[in-house]
């Protein structure tokens, strides 16, 4: 099982120098990969850890293939509903072909009604909105001459430029836990992309994605990824508050307790570990990235 760290980009102050050193640390220290989340702006009164200081996703994205060299680069995930898929489309490929090829590319539908509201985008049609994206972005990934008509986009006599380096796209990861989300991933992605959920729910998501990718008559196997707030006791304290993650699963225990968790979800299926180190210390973020590369992914391995 692949092991990966989401940058903490929000919910502290901004730090570029520190965002910098946990981003060469995982680098330089063999993890997998590096995330990035998204929201563009959140209701004063949520009590929610991405509504303070947070640097967004698309601008974050770019930096990050510049000042790294082999680590994968993912979003976890972009919000597609309230942006414009022609223009998400450009900049990732481009992200894809700066980074050597490195993008891992998550897409959900969103849920904050007030966030919506803001941006001057229906709720109600987020589910569709995020398919005629999906449909799109996939479209002018894979195809120079793309042709494509839906409800809300028309692509005829056009280019689309540059294309990926990753061929025939970087990977597609669906996020969400509820059935419109397992659906789509047999429809739109390569893989399901799980956030905040405990063994009982991931195992209930993997058999709804298996289900629907095989009535939708898929080849292969969908990719199961999940991602969930971390601490190991004894290496760090919360720089936090815990309620933040309003109700989401995290895990948090000694060592040995966190490499039995994550064997856990690699026996459901998971391929790929996303780590969510934000509510920590940076200090802490530092020796937890080590911990990681030295005692639990062998651990892992073994």
């Amino acid at each position: 099982m692949k092991l990966g760290i989401c940058l903490p980009h929000y919910g502290r102050p901004i730090e570029v120098g520190r965002l910098l050193d946990v981003a060469l640390r995982a680098e330089v220290r063999g993890l997998d990969s590096i995330w990035v989340t998204d929201h563009v702006i959140v209701p004063r009164e949520l009590p929610i850890i991405y509504r303070d200081a947070m640097l967004d996703p698309l601008a974050m994205l770019p930096w990050l293939a510049a000042v790294t060299e082999r680590i994968s680069i993912g979003t976890s995930v972009i919000i597609l509903p309230y942006r414009s898929p022609l223009p998400v489309a450009k900049l990732l490929a481009s992200v894809d072909v700066l980074s050597g090829g490195r993008l891992i590319f998550g897409a959900g539908i969103g849920w904050m009604e007030q966030e919506f509201a803001a941006l001057g985008v229906p709720i109600r049609e987020r589910a569709s909105r995020t398919d005629e994206a999906l449909a799109l972005i996939e479209r002018v990934w894979t195809d120079e001459h793309p042709e494509l008509e839906t409800r809300r986009y028309r692509l005829h006599a056009v280019k689309a430029s540059p294309l990926p380096l990753q061929k025939p796209r970087p990977p597609i990861w669906i996020g969400g836990g509820a059935d419109g989300a397992f659906r789509r991933v047999a429809r739109h992605g390569d893989g399901w992309h799980a956030t905040g959920t405990d063994h009982a729910a991931f195992r209930l998501g993997v058999e709804a994605v298996h289900r629907y990718w095989a009535e939708a008559g898929r080849s292969g196997a969908p990719e199961l990824s999940f991602r969930v707030a971390f601490l190991v006791d004894g290496v760090h304290r919360p720089a936090v508050d815990m309620t933040l993650l309003r109700g989401r699963y995290a895990i948090r225990g000694t060592t040995r307790q966190v490499v039995d968790t994550l064997r856990g979800y690699r026996d459901l299926g998971a391929a790929h570990a996303v780590l969510d180190v934000s509510l920590s210390t940076y200090p802490a973020i530092l020796e937890t990235i080590d911990l990681l590369a030295a005692e639990i992914r062998p651990a892992l391995q073994a």
